[in-house]
């Protein structure tokens, strides 16, 4: 059955898709869109497209990308519309986006709901527009919106669309009626075919301001560039020749890896989602608690209270309290200022803020989430109070970095409803949510926990419990050899630079510097010491025996001027290294760019392998959403396991032993997955341990 059906309302043909979940531009909905212009009745003056559900075409069916095209194509879909007899007008609701957008250029007009939003957002996927978005969308709204729209990959609201031309009008209620009515308003000769427009003006100014910016915001990635390319054609070439243009353009970025690998993201955030072999339902959640109103703390209720939660804080004091509310006011205070929230709202928002200093009022809550200092026997004594104050149905979360969440959940009565919830700081901004199943976790607690971060709007990956759980055990492998080649010769400054040009967002040594090296010193003074290669740390630690903590103490591995977080080179860390260096007995040898860059990755994917081979992570893709959004690997590279599998696996294992073979193979065995992989031709980013796939 079509997705595509239609009906005539005196002279108007209404065209609707039902194409759930979100209307996306399959094969089906284009042949339908065609075969209803193509067979319209010879009476209809206008047409009126319009989508069922929850939002207007959101995109291109991503899921036929690579797969051989099925006519007609999007472009032949647009081409039917601007050259249907008589003028077609775009109903727009929820977002039209992508493609979706490209469809309603295609149209002669555009009525919107007040709340529906329109964009480009291909350059998030590695690809710029395909059916004509960088050539139309300019021609008319103006090459600098063009620029930005295509570039940045940004939706625009209905109030900004009408003002730059795109939209028509737009319906406050009655959407469809509203687009009915303006459909009646039009003859058969009130064509207007977008493409048929004059070119945009050229603009100097807002081509070198978003070179500009995709040189410094978007570095490494070559699709924004591409965009602003064939926006630019627009300006001077015919429509025909511009559409050319676009599509050389777009085939060039479909076929590179970036765009592979961005692809892969996405559909690996959604996968991330998925309980593989949990059947359980999650739990209904409206109160919540958080213990500690640090940092952390304050991030985490700000998050549970966007969501519509309510939350209790509870600090040891009055002050400490009191400093944490106003942080979080401050959040919302922020987003009112910025225009994301009404005074209403944020007054709305706060009320159901409660502070308090006695665990006592914490009876009602159905989810706990700790977040104080990250020390055990700390966790425990919160947990002990805890167990005394609420319900043994409430769900028990610690937010920890490294802590073993067994060793918590075995103190506690009813440790199946105990898990790990580690955010990322800031954690009302940062994406990543690592949600820690314990050996005896409950798989409805699991499944609570999932749709919580879905909920607050967080990328949500499952992990296992070791130290460190995903990312920070992977991390600890990266700072590992960036430590000792920075003993065997290179300098900080070296290795941070060879990383970032890799397209890490900042190198090993500015973001110790950033984080507070005492948070690494601290954790190592808990570890076994045969647990990890102490002379890595070596220069660390003694930095913050010395008080240079970072950026907060004004130096660290870098010096820093007082309001500037600049990192600065100092000669004190030179003298630091020389000591250092000669209590070792090193031999300092050149280490190039080549050598920091492969170590490093190397490291990571190595651990990465392991990790997925020991249980920690149930697919590849998950190490990869970790990575991506919880570390800055950069997404057009898409997570250590795909950058393996874009190196080749075989190259990956024989770097691997070469390195053994120089640095010796306490670090530098391969993983045993890693190994079958190579020798089977699998892949580490598509593997699932739960089914064995590869």
């Amino acid at each position: 059955m079509s997705p595509v059906s239609t009906r005539k309302t005196g002279s108007v043909l209404v065209i609707t898709i039902d194409h759930p979940p979100v209307n996306a531009l399959s094969h089906s909905v284009r042949e339908g869109i065609v075969s209803a212009l193509n067979s319209a009745p010879a009476s209809t003056n206008a047409a009126v497209l319009q989508c069922a559900g929850r939002t207007f075409f959101s995109g291109a069916d991503i899921s036929e990308f690579g797969k051989p095209p099925q006519a007609p194509s999007l472009a032949d879909a647009i081409s039917a519309l601007e050259n249907a007899p008589f003028p077609v007008i775009a109903a727009i609701h929820g977002q039209a986006l992508g493609g979706g957008l490209e469809i309603a250029l295609g149209c002669d007009y555009r009525v919107m709901d007040a709340r529906a939003k329109v964009g480009l957002p291909e350059v998030n996927l590695g690809l710029i527009p395909g059916a004509g978005g960088t050539q139309r969308l300019p021609r008319i709204a103006g090459m600098a919106l063009g620029l930005e729209m295509a570039s940045q990959g940004k939706p625009i609201s209905a109030t900004k669309a009408l003002e730059a031309g795109i939209a028509d009008a737009i319906a406050n209620d009655d959407l469809a009626g509203s687009a009915l009515e303006f459909a009646k308003s039009k003859t058969r000769n009130d064509k207007r075919s977008t493409g048929a427009l004059p070119n945009p003006g050229h603009d100097q100014s807002a081509l070198d301001h978003w070179r500009a910016h995709a040189d410094k915001r978007q570095r490494g990635q070559k699709a924004p560039l591409a965009a602003i390319d064939a926006v630019e054609a627009s300006g001077t070439l015919d429509i025909q020749a511009g559409l050319k243009k676009e599509r050389e353009l777009f085939v060039e970025r479909m076929s590179d890896t970036q765009s592979a690998a961005m692809r892969h993201l996405f559909f690996a955030e959604r996968k991330s989602a998925k309980l593989p072999g949990v059947a359980a339902e999650p739990r209904k959640l409206e109160r919540a608690a958080v213990i500690g109103s640090g940092t952390m703390g304050v991030g985490i209720a700000a998050s549970l209270l966007s969501v519509g939660l309510s939350v209790k804080l509870l600090d040891m004091s009055d002050q400490a309290l009191q400093a944490g509310y106003n942080r979080i006011k401050g959040i919302f205070q922020n987003d009112v200022a910025k225009g994301r929230l009404s005074e209403t709202a944020c007054s709305a928002v706060l009320q159901r803020l409660t502070a308090t200093t006695k665990y006592a009022d914490l009876s009602d809550c159905e989810i706990v989430i700790e977040a104080v200092f990250e020390d055990i026997e700390i966790k425990h004594k919160v947990f002990a109070q805890l167990t005394e104050a609420v319900s043994e149905k409430a769900i028990l979360a610690t937010n920890t970095s490294y802590l073993d969440v067994d060793a918590i959940a075995d103190r506690v009565p009813n440790p199946e409803r105990v898990l790990g919830l580690h955010f990322f700081s800031p954690a009302h901004i940062m994406r990543l949510l690592e949600v820690v199943r314990g050996a005896k976790t409950d798989p409805s607690v699991l499944a609570t926990a999932m749709l919580l971060g879905k909920r607050m709007r967080k990328v949500a990956a499952v992990s296992g419990v070791c130290h460190g759980f995903i990312g920070n055990r992977m991390l600890s492998c990266y700072g590992r050899e960036a430590g000792l080649m920075l003993l065997e010769g290179a300098s900080h400054r070296q290795i941070d630079k060879a990383l970032t040009d890799f397209g890490m967002p900042m190198g090993p040594f500015t973001m110790g510097d950033m984080a507070g090296l005492d948070i690494g010193y601290m954790n190592r003074q808990k570890l076994d010491p045969e647990s990890f290669e102490q002379r890595a740390f070596l220069i660390h630690d003694r930095l913050v025996e010395m008080g240079r903590k970072g950026q907060k103490t004004g130096a660290g591995f870098y010096r820093y001027e007082r309001g500037n977080r600049a990192p600065l080179d100092d000669e004190a860390l030179d003298e630091i290294l020389a000591t250092a260096r000669s209590e070792q007995g090193v031999t300092l040898r050149e280490v190039d760019d080549g050598e920091i860059v492969d170590r490093c990755m190397l490291a990571l994917i190595n651990e990465g392998a392991k990790i997925l081979d020991e249980g920690i992570a149930w697919r590849g893709s998950d190490v990869d959403v970790v990575y991506a959004n919880g570390y800055g690997f950069p997404r057009y590279r898409g997570g250590p396991m795909f950058h393996a599998d874009t190196i080749g696996l075989d190259k990956v294992l024989a770097g691997i032993r070469s390195n053994a073979e120089r640095f010796g193979a306490r670090w530098w065995t391969p993983s045993d997955l890693l190994v079958r992989l190579a020798e089977t031709g699998g892949r580490l980013s598509a593997h699932e341990i739960n089914t064995g796939a590869a």
